[in-house]
């Protein structure tokens, strides 16, 4: 399927298990993209080239800190000024750290809020003058299951995500007239490298308590995900905006 064809997306987060698993989909579909990660991100520029070459589609790796909200906003105005507009934007990035409440730094709790939807907001605001001239653009932003209250020792990740949320309905209602439609995707527990980072101690254990806990008893997959960002971004989906659809296999 090559519907994408002639789209520049932008994800940030590239790098990381779902980024690479939706830079994959949305190759197979004909975009272009734009890999954001952190600088001199390890295999960044590798991955790109091997994303191009794979799919036979221009792919970029662009080194970016989202901590610094002001720099991620410039050079995304100047990418979408090079590629004569961003026509999608994933803001997949996110930051997680799972432990009582009580131990998060205020330094800790405002990195993850910046990454994980600050930093929307400003590429939003980097992009959207383009979108609007255009009256065309998908925003697609992560928000997260541990929304529905069942999952302790995220406080900062929860209350990044729960801001994603707002962000999303609300830029949904404002550029709406521009033909912009933008929405949110709520993934579960999906099979991660970070999964496995932040419960290393205790894998299986999680695993277990995933499966006790989910509708449906297998694990959801980084492809499962990238298929629904792909049809958010995608023809498919044109009439809807300001949604935020869950694939936690049924909580």
């Amino acid at each position: 399927m090559t519907e994408l064809s002639g789209k520049t997306v932008l994800i940030t987060g590239a790098l990381g298990t779902l980024g690479r698993a939706q830079a994959a989909r949305l190759a197979r579909a004909g975009a272009s993209l734009l890999l954001l990660d952190r600088p001199a991100a390890e295999g960044g520029t590798t991955f790109a080239a091997d994303i191009a070459a794979t799919h036979d589609v221009k792919a970029a790796y662009v080194g970016e800190d989202l901590n610094d909200l002001a720099a991620a906003e410039r050079r995304a105005a100047s990418l979408s000024r090079e590629h004569g507009g961003i026509d999608i934007l994933i803001n997949n990035a996110a930051l997680i750290i799972n432990k009582p409440f009580e131990d998060f730094s205020l330094e800790e709790y405002e990195d993850q809020v910046r990454v994980n939807s600050s930093a929307a907001f400003a590429l939003a605001r980097a992009v959207a003058p383009a979108m609007k001239e255009k009256r065309y653009g998908k925003i697609v932003n992560f928000c997260s299951v541990t929304l529905n209250g069942r999952w302790d020792g995220y406080v900062p990740y929860v209350a990044s995500k729960g801001a994603m949320l707002g962000l999303t309905k609300s830029l949904a209602r404002e550029l709406g007239p521009h033909g912009v439609r933008v929405n949110a995707v709520s993934p579960g527990a999906v099979v991660s490298e970070a999964e496995a980072r932040v419960f290393a101690d205790r894998l299986q254990q999680y695993n277990d308590w995933i499966l006790e806990n989910q509708s449906l008893k297998a694990r959801i997959q980084p492809a499962d995900v990238a298929d629904l960002v792909h049809f958010l971004v995608s023809p498919a989906s044109d009439m809807i905006s300001g949604q935020n659809i869950a694939i936690d296999g049924g909580w």
